[in-house]
C-alpha cells in the first residue's frame, strides 16, 4: 500500500469518527432545543392568553358604558368571555406559579366591579388557597403582599360607596379570612408584617363606618400581640417604632372623632416621644394635623400653628393633597394668635401663594394684617376660593371675626380721647352698638384699652392726664370718683348761707328757721323782763344791776345775725 494510500485510508477514517461524534452532538443539542422551545412557548402561550383576557375585560368595559352603534359590526365581548380566558390561562399552566395569581387577581376584580360579590368571595378563596400552597412558584413576598392590600383597597372602597348587606359580608370574609390566614401565631401561613398592615386597614375601615367598639379592640390587639408597647424603647427595633406610630396614628383619629380631649393628649404626647422609627410622611402628617386640631380646641394657637405647619410639610412630602388643608388651617391659626408673622413668607410655603386654592387664604391674611375688615368680610361673606366650605374652618369663623373686628378698633380709637359707638359701628361694616360694646368691654378688662363705656350717651370715654397721655385706668377711676364728690359737695353748700367764723352748721333750713324762732322769743323774753323791773322800781338806772344779778352776773346779751 501506498504511502498516498495509506494517508486516505487514515484520512477517511478519522473524517468517519468525527462525523459521528458531530451527529452525537448534534442529536443532543437537538434535543435540549427542543425542550427548551417547548417550555419557552409555553411561556408565551400563557403570556397571551394572560392579556389577550385583559383586553377582552377592557373592551367588555368599554362596550357596556358605550354601546356601539348597530351599523358597527365591532364584535361584543362579554364579561363572561373575558372570565372564561383567564380561566382558560390557569388550566394552561401545569404548576401553581404566577400566571395562576395574577388571574385569580383579575376575576376577583371583574367580579367586584360587576357587583358579584358572591363570587368574588369564591374567587378570593382560591386567591388564598393558591397563596397558601406550598408549591407556588415564581410569585415573591411583595408581590404577595401588594395583591392582597389591592384587594382589601377595592374591598373598602366598595363598603365605604354602599353599605349593602352583600357588602358587607364581602368585606367580612376577606378580611377575616386574610387576619386568621396570616396571623403570626396561629395563621397557617404566617406573616406578621402583612398580618400587621391588615389589620391596620381594617382599623382604618371601621374609623371610617365609625364601628368604635369593633375598632378598639383591633387597637388592642395590634398592641398587645406584637408587645410594642411593652417593650422599652431602648429594646425597640426600627420596624417597631414605625408600627407604634402607625397605631397612634389610628388612636388619634378615634379620640379626636370621639372629642376625648384627655386620651387624645395622652396618646399624642406618646406619638411625639417615639424615636428611631421611619414612618410614612402621611402617618406623620396625619398626627401633626389631629394634633393641632386639638391645640385650636384649647385656644393655644402658636402651638396650633407649629403643628399644621409640620404636617404641612410631612403631606408635601409625600405628595398629598392635604398639604393645602394644612396650609390653609396654618393660615387660620396664624390669624387667630394675632401673629404678626405672613405664613406665606416661609420658604416652604411661599409657592403656593399663588395656587387657585389657596388665593383667597392669600388675600384673607393681607386684609388681616393691613386691618382691612371690608375686604376681609367681603371674602368670608362671598366663599371666595370656597374657604367656608371646609367644616373645621367654619367652626372658628366667629372667633376670626371677633379677632380682627377687635384689632381694627384698637386702630381707632388710638387718635381719639371720646369716640361714638355708633361712628365705630359704622367703621366696622354696620354691626350693631350693642356688638361693639361687647367687643370693647374685654380689651377693657384685659387692659389693651384704657378707658370707659358711657353706655348713657354711647360714647368710649378714653383715660388720659392732664398732658395728653393714658393714665392708669384704676387711677382715673378713683380721681373721677373724687372729683364727683367734690362737685357734690360744692353744690350742696352753695345752698346754704355762709354764717362766718362761730357760727352753728345748720344741715337744713327748716333748722336754722326754727333756731331764728327761738332766738327771737329769747329776745322778747328778756326784753318784756327789763320793762317789769323798771316800772315796778321805777329806776331805770338799776335795771343793768338788777338783771345782772337775776341772771346770775351773766352780763348783756348782744344777738347778732348768725350768732347767739
Amino acid at each position: 500500500m501506498s504511502d498516498e494510500e495509506s494517508y486516505e485510508y487514515n484520512y477517511s477514517d478519522a473524517s468517519d469518527n468525527d462525523q459521528q461524534m458531530s451527529d452525537e452532538e448534534s442529536f443532543q443539542y437537538t434535543d435540549d432545543d427542543a425542550s427548551q422551545n417547548n417550555s419557552g412557548d409555553m411561556e408565551v402561550n400563557l403570556e397571551n392568553s394572560y392579556y389577550n383576557g385583559k383586553q377582552m375585560r377592557d373592551t367588555a368595559y368599554e362596550q357596556i358604558d358605550t354601546p356601539p352603534d348597530e351599523d358597527d359590526s365591532t364584535e361584543l365581548i362579554s364579561i363572561a368571555q373575558a372570565i372564561a380566558e383567564f380561566e382558560k390561562t390557569i388550566e394552561m399552566e401545569d404548576t401553581i406559579g404566577a400566571w395562576r395569581f395574577k388571574c385569580l387577581k383579575q376575576i376577583i376584580k371583574i367580579h367586584i366591579h360587576q357587583r358579584d360579590f358572591k363570587s368574588a368571595k369564591l374567587a378570593y378563596q382560591r386567591l388564598l388557597e393558591c397563596i397558601s400552597n406550598p408549591e407556588l412558584q415564581g410569585v415573591t413576598p411583595n408581590a404577595i403582599e401588594k395583591g392582597i392590600h389591592r384587594m382589601l383597597d377595592r374591598v373598602s372602597s366598595i363598603l365605604n360607596s354602599e353599605q349593602s348587606e352583600e357588602a358587607q359580608s364581602l368585606a367580612k370574609l376577606v378580611y377575616d379570612s386574610t387576619l386568621s390566614m396570616f396571623h403570626p401565631s396561629r395563621g397557617s401561613c404566617p406573616n406578621e408584617r402583612l398580618w400587621f398592615k391588615t389589620n391596620l386597614k381594617y382599623g382604618q375601615l371601621l374609623f371610617t363606618n365609625f364601628e368604635v367598639h369593633k375598632l378598639q379592640s383591633v387597637i388592642y390587639d395590634l398592641l398587645h400581640t406584637s408587645g410594642l408597647e411593652d417593650t422599652p424603647a431602648e429594646n425597640r427595633s426600627s420596624s417597631n417604632s414605625t408600627h407604634l406610630m402607625e397605631i397612634y396614628a389610628l388612636q388619634i383619629q378615634l379620640y379626636s372623632k370621639l372629642k376625648d380631649n384627655v386620651m387624645l393628649r395622652e396618646i399624642f404626647a406618646k406619638a411625639k416621644a417615639v424615636r428611631g422609627g421611619i414612618p410614612h410622611p402621611r402617618t406623620l402628617a396625619l398626627i401633626q394635623e389631629l394634633g393641632g386640631k386639638m391645640h385650636m380646641g384649647s385656644k393655644d394657637y402658636e402651638e396650633a400653628s407649629t403643628a399644621f405647619f409640620e404636617a404641612f410639610k410631612s403631606y408635601d412630602e409625600a405628595g398629598d393633597v392635604g398639604r393645602l388643608r394644612c396650609l390653609k388651617y396654618l393660615v387660620l391659626a396664624s390669624m387667630l394668635g394675632e401673629s404678626s408673622i405672613n405664613p406665606f413668607d416661609s420658604q416652604e410655603v411661599r409657592p403656593y401663594k399663588t395656587d387657585p386654592e389657596i388665593r383667597a387664604m392669600t388675600k384673607l391674611v393681607d386684609s388681616f394684617h393691613s386691618n382691612d375688615i371690608k375686604t376681609f368680610d367681603r371674602i368670608l361673606d362671598k366663599n371666595e376660593g370656597h374657604v367656608m366650605d371646609d367644616e373645621f374652618i367654619r367652626e372658628y369663623i366667629a372667633d376670626l371675626r371677633e379677632t380682627i373686628r377687635k384689632q381694627v378698633l384698637l386702630d381707632l380709637v388710638k387718635p381719639y380721647t371720646r369716640i361714638s359707638l355708633e361712628a365705630l359701628s359704622k367703621e366696622l361694616n354696620g354691626i350693631s352698638v350693642k356688638e361693639i360694646d361687647a367687643l370693647l368691654v374685654p380689651l377693657i378688662l384685659d387692659g389693651k384699652l384704657d378707658g370707659r363705656i358711657d353706655q348713657v350717651n354711647g360714647i368710649l370715654v378714653k383715660s388720659v392726664d392732664r398732658l395728653g397721655t393714658k393714665s392708669n385706668t384704676s387711677t382715673a377711676i378713683k380721681e373721677e370718683s373724687k372729683t364727683a364728690d367734690s362737685q357734690k359737695k360744692k353744690s350742696a353748700e352753695a345752698k346754704l348761707p355762709e354764717w362766718g367764723s362761730g357760727t352753728i352748721a345748720c344741715k337744713t333750713i327748716d333748722a336754722m328757721e326754727l333756731l331764728m324762732k327761738e332766738m327771737a322769743n329769747l329776745t322778747s323774753t328778756v326784753s318784756g323782763i327789763g320793762i317789769m323791773t323798771q316800772e315796778k322800781r321805777g329806776k331805770p338806772e338799776e335795771f343793768g344791776t338788777d338783771f345782772r344779778g337775776e341772771f346770775g352776773g351773766m352780763g348783756a346779751i348782744s344777738l347778732r345775725h348768725g350768732a347767739a
